[in-house]
């Protein structure tokens, strides 16, 4: 059995997407070597993510294979919505899903392997911290699935994601942003900004749009909000009002920031919390807004490197000056 996709952009990854696949149990347990537990990646609410070896074909493809417990928050609902999300839409910014197996009391999906963890990962546990302009073109790749699902699919009215987190932001082998977790997603109207959805609110508390929870009316902005609070903190709002953004950056990034990029992604971020929905920009605006920030870090970064060059080769005169100078006074 196979979903057909209506779309195909090219993958930042080295998956090619292919049409969604149904897998049998026996095949899913060859490939997660019967659920051995050392093979365990993820865990959460709704069960266990093994990393493992699928075939597809003649192709031995190296999966992240999530199994739903039977108790899990995730029930049928979720796991059939994330199947037909996922099978109709194709970007190089979105987890490509390559199967499912749907066998009594087993949900599976199997996505394609992320080697780089998730965003939260990277930010709060990798050894080696994510670079200012790498975390910059992680939050361009994720901005521009979101702008697709809004505004850039088949489908009619689009697609509000509705649980944005930093765990749902997957990094693959070249660290590109890949949005995961589509369980939630509501296809809604986007012909108006000011239109919504009246659904039962659902998703994670902390990410989830004040004007969601309080009226049940879901819309593009509610993601917006959700993609501000990844991109900066709630709690450190008051900072960015009171001109205290330095004191909000990550240690490891301080003295590496142009404060003018920083003080532009701060407002940024802002802009997407703001308390009214429509005073919010879109996706499409933070695209862009992103991107001119990148392009003034990047130019900053090459004029100091300038500098930095200049100084070194001013230095490396100076010494061989001094060294034949010297070299020259032993002989005389």
């Amino acid at each position: 059995m196979s979903f057909g996709t209506s779309h195909s952009v090219e993958s930042s990854s080295s998956y090619s997407p292919q049409p969604c696949r149904q897998f049998t149990l026996s095949e899913i347990e060859l490939a997660t070597q019967n659920f051995d537990e050392s093979l365990v990646i993820g865990r959460g609410g709704f069960g266990k993510v093994y990393r493992g070896t699928i075939t597809y074909g003649e192709t031995y493809l190296d999966a992240a294979i999530k199994r739903l417990e039977s108790g899990s928050t995730q029930g049928a609902v979720e796991f059939w919505a994330e199947i037909e999300m996922l099978s109709n839409l194709r970007h190089s910014h979105l987890v490509s899903l390559i199967g499912y197996c749907n066998d009594g009391q087993e949900m599976i999906l199997v996505y394609e392997h992320m080697p780089n963890g998730t965003l939260a990962d990277g930010i709060h546990k990798r050894r080696a911290p994510l670079t200012w302009v790498r975390r910059l073109k992680i939050c361009i790749g994720a901005a521009r699935s979101l702008d697709y699902l809004h505004t850039g699919t088949d489908i009619k009215h689009g697609v509000i994601h509705r649980d944005v987190k930093s765990t749902n932001i997957l990094l693959d082998d070249n660290w590109a942003a890949k949005v995961s977790d589509f369980g939630l997603s509501k296809i809604g109207p986007t012909n108006q900004p000011s239109t919504y959805v009246n659904t039962l609110v659902r998703g994670t508390f902390g990410y989830m749009d004040p004007d969601y929870f309080q009226t049940g009316r879901l819309t593009r902005k509610s993601d917006v909000y959700a993609f501000g609070v990844r991109g900066l903190a709630t709690w450190a709002q008051d900072s960015i009002k009171e001109g205290r953004v330095k004191q909000i950056v990550d240690y490891n990034l301080r003295g590496r920031i142009s404060p003018k990029c920083l003080n532009l992604f701060a407002l940024l971020a802002d802009r997407c919390l703001h308390s009214r929905p429509k005073r919010r920009p879109t996706m499409a605006e933070v695209v862009v807004g992103l991107e001119s920030i990148l392009a003034l870090q990047e130019k900053t970064d090459n004029t100091l490197l300038h500098k930095l060059l200049g100084i070194f080769s001013a230095w490396i005169f100076c010494v061989n000056f001094t060294f034949g100078f010297f070299h020259y006074q032993s002989f005389n």
